[in-house]
């Protein structure tokens, strides 16, 4: 006879409270890795932000792995395959769409987007679109007195007056100057691409390089947003820096999330994605990542907002066309630049 031996209902107890202890350390050690361009994870951007408000709903970890800009981010996925450690890419945007379908790596997001506003009434069930912004020239009022009115204005001023832009090849910013130069030039787009080649101070691989040369004063004028001088004005209370207004119009960018077939939590990932378009995410995108929300957010936009260009007119060519037509777009821009 074992004097010492356990009460069957101890050994239940404890039993039930190892396996709460499993339950609370598996939640704990759950990690969700998110694919996303550097921009958005720095200390200003939205990414902070983000990680903290999930990580308070989700008993995990928020993992932001950073590439320089959204094209890139499609090349890595392309070099991964099926391999990737990635739950969710958060970056792209519709002009990649059909090219990352086509890499068969995506999952339909099962998330409602029924109820959010996007320019052109945009809607996929693989990709939820998280914001929108036009592209344009910002320039420094203090170096550029009469600043281009026009995509015609831009190629054919002063070669003496620089811009900075992003390379299409890693870079959304970049790919949606090509596709804008497109949009108005048609055929003839080599030929402007060779003009304003002397206007081009240099290249980057994406936004937030050209965008730090911009401000550094290295070139007056920057290819961004017609959003971006709300950051100036909010952040940093000054006017300094304004977004030309295009007579042709602006070539609109929407970014979307997707989410990865082969995610190792998925359930974890289309958690993410509904909460994307909830106010908990949506609230960052205004003074954080400076372009316009998809969805209501809990407060107002600052009035620096309905201060902004409006674009007349708004360009966006269909996934499938800019899938149809990229490389060979691109390869006629390096041929113009001369830089292949």
């Amino acid at each position: 006879m074992n004097p010492f031996k356990i009460p069957a209902s101890f050994v239940a107890a404890l039993a039930a409270f190892s396996a709460l202890g499993a339950t609370i350390a598996d939640a704990a050690d759950k990690t969700l890795t998110i694919y996303t361009y550097e921009s958005f994870t720095s200390e200003w951007g939205p990414g902070p932000k983000v990680k903290a408000a999930f990580e308070k709903t989700c008993g995990c970890t928020v993992n932001f792995v950073s590439v320089a800009d959204g094209v890139a981010l499609l090349s890595r996925l392309k070099l991964e395959g099926a391999g990737t450690k990635a739950d969710v890419v958060l970056g792209l945007d519709t002009n990649l769409i059909t090219e990352a379908k086509a890499t068969g790596l995506f999952d339909a997001s099962g998330v409602d987007t029924s109820g959010l506003k996007v320019p052109g009434d945009f809607k996929d069930d693989v990709f939820v679109p998280y914001d929108y912004g036009h592209f344009a020239v910002v320039y420094d009022t203090q170096t550029v007195k009469t600043p281009p009115t026009s995509l015609k204005d831009l190629v054919e001023g002063d070669p003496k007056q620089k811009i900075v832009i992003e390379d299409p090849r890693t870079s959304t910013p970049g790919l949606g100057l090509l596709l804008w130069v497109k949009s108005v030039y048609g055929d003839k787009a080599p030929e402007a691409w060779a003009t304003l080649k002397g206007r081009v101070l240099t290249v980057t691989p994406g936004w937030s390089e050209a965008y730090g040369l911009f401000t550094k004063g290295e070139a007056p004028m920057v290819l961004s947003y017609t959003t971006s001088p709300a950051y100036h004005m909010v952040s940093e209370n000054t006017d300094r820096y304004q977004a030309a207004a295009f007579s042709e119009g602006h070539y609109i960018q929407i970014e979307v999330a997707g989410l990865l077939k082969n995610a190792p939590d998925k359930a974890l990932a289309q958690d993410f994605l509904k909460f994307m378009v909830t106010t908990g995410f949506q609230d960052t995108i205004p003074t954080n990542n400076w372009m316009m929300p998809v969805a209501t957010t809990s407060e107002p936009l600052p009035d620096a907002f309905g201060k902004l260009v409006n674009p007349a007119k708004t360009f966006l060519m269909s996934p499938d066309e800019v899938a149809r037509n990229r490389k060979a777009w691109i390869d006629e821009w390096l041929a113009a630049m001369s830089m292949n």
